[in-house]
């Protein structure tokens, strides 16, 4: 897993430099819109649920990782918000909606997960396993899809946006990624580790990559 995230991470910041060809066409202005609003609501939303295991997480370092992320999440979620389309007659909340039921289904199991069973081997990683191997991971997935469809004539405040956001999830995923290697111990943790990101993934399965799908 360490490996495959070096990989990725640095595929990714590889491509946050010059304009590189689009790896599709532009976002329609009705798909831009919804798909700003979703990764506000995404952002938000991550922002409660790790604002919300600051007050109730017994791990220190674990906590210290949740409160300094809830407030990337935040900003992001602001820096969203500041994109939305401006338009006579629309209301921008109506834009701020989950991206799918599926991704609300799993923020949901995220936020709650199974009962703890211990402050390492149940609750808290099982906490770090949501966000180091499925909701980050597909967050940079789809903010890289969407920066490599962005061109900077018609999209360069979102493809700034998308920058800065991107190396916060980078650097969010790397950390969440080593707490969860530091807190498996015995064979019985990667056996909870393994069934817990495969009950995740189920629930995202078909709805391709990232959490806000974009248009072929």
């Amino acid at each position: 897993m360490a490996g495959e995230l070096t990989d990725t991470v640095t595929a990714v910041l590889g491509g946050l430099g010059a304009e590189r060809p689009a790896a599709g066409p532009a976002l329609a202005f009705e798909e831009h819109a919804r798909v700003v609003g979703a990764y506000q609501w995404v952002e938000r939303r991550l922002f409660e649920i790790l604002g919300a295991w600051v007050r109730s997480e017994p791990v220190v370092e674990a906590r210290l990782l949740f409160d300094v992320h809830s407030a990337h999440h935040g900003w992001h979620a602001e820096l969203w918000a500041q994109r939305l389309p401006v338009l006579d007659g629309l209301d921008p909340a109506t834009l701020t909606l989950p991206p799918s039921v599926e991704v609300d289904r799993l923020l949901v199991a995220v936020a709650g997960g199974p009962p703890a069973a211990g402050p390492a081997g149940g609750g808290t990683l099982l906490r770090l396993v949501g966000l180091a191997r499925v909701v980050l991971p597909r967050l940079v997935a789809g903010y890289g899809l969407h920066l490599r469809r962005a061109t900077l004539t018609t999209d360069g405040p979102v493809a700034r946006a998308l920058r800065l956001v991107v190396q916060d999830e980078i650097e969010a995923w790397q950390a969440a990624e080593t707490m969860v290697q530091t807190l498996v111990h015995r064979p019985h943790d990667v056996a909870v580790v393994t069934a817990h990101q495969q009950a995740l993934e189920e629930m995202l399965a078909g709805i391709g990559p990232g959490l806000v799908p974009l248009s072929p």
